[in-house]
This record gives structure tokens, sequence and C-alpha cells, in this order.
């Protein structure tokens, strides 16, 4: 499915985003120059991970036959200085740090817990964001 972007004319940096039949807003925050008209690009990124978290939980809880309840996952970005981070090179720099939280609601034991947790690290966009990505680029004459 091809994904499309470009400016929304809702301010400077309000973007319209169509995925198919979708139409969403991408903005940046007014504190970032942005009118606020929608998520930030980093705001659809932790929503990827958290509905993809979501969905490979529930499929495979469901596939198992786990009674798992609800799932919520709530995430979090932020830049952290790499001197907190043991395996940098540069103690300088600044890493990408998302914080992850997953809650489980349900008549869980805790060999349950544990797998649905492992499955989460599992879900393709996990996986993706944790792996060498290559992103090819180029102009449209």
């Amino acid at each position: 499915m091809e994904i499309t972007v470009g400016e929304a004319g809702k301010g400077k940096l309000s973007q319209e985003i169509r995925i198919g039949s979708h139409v969403l807003l991408g903005d940046e925050p007014i504190a970032n120059g942005g009118n606020d008209t929608g998520p930030s690009p980093y705001d659809f990124l932790l929503a990827a991970l958290g509905t993809c978290t979501s969905m490979t939980v529930r499929m495979y809880a469901d596939f198992k036959k786990i009674p798992l309840d609800s799932i919520h996952v709530t995430l979090n970005y932020e830049k952290i200085h790499a001197k907190d981070c043991v395996d940098c090179e540069n103690p300088s720099a600044k890493i990408d740090h998302i914080d992850r939280k997953i809650e489980l609601r349900g008549n869980l034991t805790d060999e349950q817990r544990a797998k649905l947790l492992e499955i989460a690290n599992k879900c393709p966009v996990h996986r993706t964001l944790t792996s060498k990505i290559e992103i090819e680029t180029s102009l449209i004459q």
C-alpha cells in the first residue's frame, strides 16, 4: 500500500497523510513551530509501535486461548544522553529512547504474562525499529 504525505495548508508544518481510504493530519506542537492540528511524526511512530504491540499480543493470546481480557500500551519517546547508555560509543551524544509499558488484564498466570511480554517484543514494528533500516530516497521529476 502506498502512503502519500503533503502539505495540508493548515499551517507551515501541517501535513495531510493519505493511507488508502484514510486521511489523517500530522503537525508539530505550537512550541515546535506547528499549529498542533494533528499528531507529530514521533507520535505516529509510537502509535505504530503501540498498535502493533497490542494487535500481536491479542492475536497470540487468542490463538493460544490465553484468558487476556484487555491490553493497554503506553509509550513515551525522548532523547537521552549517551552517558546514560552503557553501550554508547560517544558519551556526549544523545540516543533515542522509547519507554513502552504494557498492561495485561485478565486471569493470567505469571508464565502467561511472561510469554505475552516475550511476544510483545516480537511484533513486526518492534523488530523493524530494532533492526538496521535502509531508506532509499529519490526525487520525482
